[in-house]
């Protein structure tokens, strides 16, 4: 089996290792669903993800995701770091915007600013938590039903569901049982008028997805975007994630006039090299 083009992006931070990584295979049509998830285990990255060919005409490629764990119909950071290989590697749209395809339909991206951004996937869940649900997070984050402001499913694709707590203080203090979690967990809160960023999100993922925390979740902020903005907050605005495990992440959300929202960030590529799956000894 040939090598085959290898990058490693960093998304959602202008600062050097301050996002959160993608592992990106070009190439990767050979590749079956049992290399792929071998592979992505081997990364141990929250994402690694595979470049084919489209099967839609409307699609300038198609984009396989996997966790360690598992396959991802969407993925926001690793939709803006494959994009970003793509491009970099010399991928030219056929339209004016990027259209991937991938387990949840057709995303389009853009430049916008200087960022690659994605026009946030619809909902296929939303609504109130069930109470039985909603108790068992509680628990799982250690707070107390007082403490939730609002709670909903906002489940693009991954399973998301959202907790909005009163402030950006309470987000960074929560220390999760991630055992407990019944649910994959995005939790926001404010910061106080006149900050930098608007909230803080943190993203708390069940074990089997093979990480316990996401330093920096496009699908999520895509989600949260969808429930909260021109309501609980501004149709436009910059939302922080990874603040407690050290990362300095920055999510860009924009809605346009038509009512799209558009949710992006910075993507720089870190490592560039080849994927050699062949057979190896030691002499």
């Amino acid at each position: 089996m040939a090598p085959r083009p290898f990058r490693q992006v960093d998304v959602f931070s202008d600062a050097a290792l301050g996002g959160n990584p993608v592992a990106v295979v070009h190439d990767a049509a050979d590749l079956d669903d049992e290399q792929m998830q071998a592979f992505a285990a081997w990364t141990n990255l929250s994402e690694t993800t595979f470049l084919l060919p489209p099967t839609v005409p409307e699609a300038d490629y198609r984009l396989r995701i996997f966790t360690p764990g598992n396959e991802l119909p969407f993925a926001g950071h690793p939709t803006l770091g494959s994009a970003h290989a793509w491009l970099e590697a010399g991928g030219r749209p056929a339209g004016a915007d990027v259209v991937q395809e991938c387990g949840a339909g057709l995303v389009r991206l853009r430049r916008h600013r200087g960022l690659l951004a994605f026009a946030a996937p619809p909902l296929v869940r939303s609504g109130p938590l069930e109470p039985a649900l909603l108790d068992r997070i509680v628990a799982a984050l250690g707070i107390g039903h007082d403490d939730v402001v609002a709670s909903a499913w906002v489940d693009n694709g991954p399973g998301w569901t959202g907790i909005r707590l009163a402030s950006a203080d309470a987000v960074l203090a929560l220390r999760p049982d991630f055992a407990a979690l019944p649910a994959d967990v995005g939790v926001v809160g404010p910061y106080p008028p006149g900050s930098e960023c608007a909230v803080e999100v943190r993203a708390f993922c069940q074990p089997a997805m093979g990480l316990a925390e996401d330093p920096v979740t496009g699908s999520l902020n895509a989600s949260l975007a969808q429930w909260l903005a021109g309501d609980v907050l501004p149709s436009s605005y910059l939302a922080a994630q990874g603040t407690v495990l050290g990362r300095t992440g920055r999510v860009h959300v924009e809605t346009d006039g038509d009512g799209v929202i558009w949710v992006g960030g910075a993507t720089r590529t870190t490592i560039r090299g080849h994927l050699d799956l062949g057979g190896g000894r030691a002499d």
